[in-house]
């Protein structure tokens, strides 16, 4: 996050403290089905994230001029991969 923005609560649109304080009773559980065997069965685990990347990245330290790094920044959003673009088309 950069230092120039200031972060703002988020707003879920839902009352967290009434859903905190509901205690469940004993016939809410009446409404649950049965869990089978079968569901077990169909069930799968989400891991979450994204997938990998076909060409991973590796993380580096590189120190550059103060007005380098303004002169990158200033051209918007995603300067970090339009900066390692030009480096890829570098001669080698």
């Amino acid at each position: 996050m950069n230092a120039s923005k200031t972060a703002s609560a988020r707003k879920l649109g839902s009352d967290l403290a009434r859903v905190d304080a509901h205690v469940t009773a004993s016939h809410e559980y009446d409404e649950l089905p049965e869990i089978t065997d079968e569901m077990l069965a169909r069930a799968t685990v989400n891991k979450g994230g994204r997938p990998r990347l076909a060409e991973t990245k590796k993380l580096i330290s590189l120190r550059l001029p103060e007005e380098v790094i303004q002169r990158w920044r200033a051209t918007g959003p995603g300067w970090q991969t339009r900066m390692a673009d030009r480096l890829k088309r570098l001669p080698k």
